[in-house]
Order: C-alpha cells, then sequence, then structure tokens
C-alpha cells in the first residue's frame, strides 16, 4: 500500500523552479492582498453594505481559503528535492480543494440570481434579498459545498494504492488519483460516481448562470436611461467574465476524471482556475465598478 504520494509538479531545471517559485509567490501574495482589500472595502465602507456587494467580500474570502488549499503546498514542492506529500495529506487537500471548488461553484450562481433579482424583479429585490436571506444563502453555499463531495473522496479513500505513487500534477487531483488506483484494478464504479458528480455540479449551476444572466441581459437592453444601461451591463459583465474563465477551464478538467484525457495539459488546466482565476478576480470585479474603485481607494490610502 502506498504511504505517500510524489507530486512532480512542473519538473525542470533547479534554476527555473527556483524563477517559478518567484513568479507563483508573487502571485500568491498578489492574490492574497487582492482579495483581502475587497474583504476590507466591503466591511469599511458603509455605502458597500448591499447584498450584492456582501457576497462579492463572501466570494473574496472564498478565493483566499481556495488558493491556501493548494498553491502553499505548490510552492514548498519548488524548493522540494523529494516532493513528497503523505498519504492523509493528499486526501485531505482533495476534499477541502474540492469543497472550496464546489462553493465557488454554488456562490456564483447565488451571485447570478442576486443580479437577476436586482435588474429583473427590482420592486421584489428589497423584500427578497434581505440581509438575513443573503447570509442564509452563504451558509447554504459552505455546508452544502462541503458535504456535495464527501462521498466521492470517501469511496477514493477505499481504493487500492497498490504501488505506483507518482502524481503528474502540483496537487493531490481526481483524475491522476483514479489513474493510479485503476492501474492496480478496474475502478469504474468510482469514476462513474466522480465524473456523475462533478457533471451534475458543473453543468446544473454553470447552465443556471447563464440562463439568469440570459434574462438579465435582455432586461438590461430595455432599460430606457443609457447610463443605467451602462451601469447594469458593466456590472454583468464583470461577473460573466469570471464565470467563463472559471468554468470553461474547469469543464475541461472534471467532466470526465480519470479518463486519461491530455495527462500533460491537466495540470495547466487545473493551474489556470486554481490560481489564475482568483489572481485576476479582484480586478476583474474592481476596474469596472466605480463603487468598489472609490472604497478601494479608502481602503488602499489613496484619495
Amino acid at each position: 500500500m502506498v504511504s505517500d504520494f510524489i507530486l512532480l509538479g512542473f519538473p525542470c531545471r533547479w534554476e527555473i523552479q527556483i524563477f517559478l517559485f518567484s513568479i507563483f509567490f508573487t502571485t500568491y501574495i498578489l492574490t492574497l492582498l487582492g482579495n483581502m482589500a475587497i474583504v476590507c472595502a466591503v466591511r469599511w465602507d458603509h455605502r458597500l453594505h448591499t447584498p450584492m456587494y456582501i457576497l462579492l467580500a463572501n466570494f473574496s474570502f472564498l478565493e483566499i481559503c481556495y488558493v491556501n488549499s493548494d498553491v502553499p503546498n505548490m510552492l514548498v514542492n519548488f524548493l522540494s528535492r523529494t516532493k513528497s506529500i503523505s498519504f492523509t495529506r493528499c486526501l485531505l487537500q482533495l476534499y477541502f480543494f474540492f469543497s472550496l471548488g464546489t462553493t465557488e461553484c454554488l456562490f456564483l450562481s447565488i451571485m447570478a440570481y442576486d443580479q437577476f433579482l436586482a435588474i429583473c424583479r427590482p420592486l421584489y429585490y428589497p423584500t427578497i434579498m434581505t440581509t438575513k436571506f443573503c447570509s442564509s444563502l452563504v451558509i447554504f453555499c459552505c455546508v452544502y459545498g462541503f458535504l456535495w463531495f464527501l462521498i466521492p473522496v470517501i469511496f477514493v479513500t477505499q481504493l487500492p494504492f497498490c504501488g505506483p505513487n507518482v502524481i503528474d500534477d502540483f496537487l493531490c487531483d481526481l483524475g491522476p488519483l483514479l489513474a493510479l488506483a485503476s492501474a492496480c484494478v478496474p475502478i469504474p464504479g468510482t469514476v462513474l460516481l466522480c465524473g456523475t458528480m462533478s457533471s451534475l455540479l458543473i453543468f446544473a449551476t454553470f447552465f443556471y448562470i447563464i440562463g439568469s444572466y440570459t434574462l438579465v441581459l435582455r432586461a438590461v437592453i430595455q432599460v430606457p436611461s443609457a447610463a443605467g444601461r451602462k451601469k447594469a451591463f458593466s456590472t454583468c459583465s464583470s461577473h460573466l467574465v469570471v464565470v467563463f474563465l472559471f468554468y470553461g477551464s474547469v469543464m475541461i478538467t472534471y467532466v470526465s476524471p480519470g479518463s486519461g484525457q491530455a495527462e500533460g495539459m491537466q495540470k495547466f488546466t487545473t493551474l489556470f482556475y486554481s490560481v489564475l482565476t482568483p489572481f485576476f478576480n479582484p480586478m476583474i470585479y474592481s476596474l469596472r465598478n466605480k463603487e468598489m474603485k472609490d472604497a478601494l481607494k479608502k481602503v488602499l490610502g489613496g484619495s
């Protein structure tokens, strides 16, 4: 039985490993600072104490947790000669990485719901999207997110990892782990369960989000005021950019885990949505939002 795994990461010469460490360490710190700035801006600026910005602040906090589930270990591996991770730590990382990713899918869905209510049902918005209801949605996302992949992860812990222990990735991801287990015995049931759970979550939330924003954009076109149209479109477009960045790479990776698709490419798609998307999100959400830019200026000590 395997007691630890080897995370290959990005195999290259030691000098290039140090260079990559510097790049990802800088990206990691900027990601933390950018998302913490949004959390602080919403916390300290009373004008942003609305459901949309409360959800955005919680989403930014979620991004901080998300990058901490994989990036610190990746950075340590760049400087490690052995690049090993224990069996227990590997499965814990798998669980938290997937649970936080599931929570992110749900968060993007309720943010789309918030936009739908605000633009398509403005008269009902204040009575439906109260602070209490908003808090309930946040709690639901967190609880459901950590329950959704609990059973698949338990199934993975029971798989017979009999010998091969090299994972061609920078984290303990589902696809490579299933591939290692299937090298020992056939595991069609576990592969089917994980693929079904992944596909249900991804497609259900994605089509709900796209459907919501389709109705929102149709309503935005009918807004008589040009300034109102511009503000609504700016908010929606920033949300849609985040959705497509996240879901585009996630669908490539997890719709069919363990199927052996593009083994060399999987780590790069995982890198995109787990490291780069949280890095870009603060910029995407703040650049086209005047209220957020003003609040960030105050937080950062600007005029």
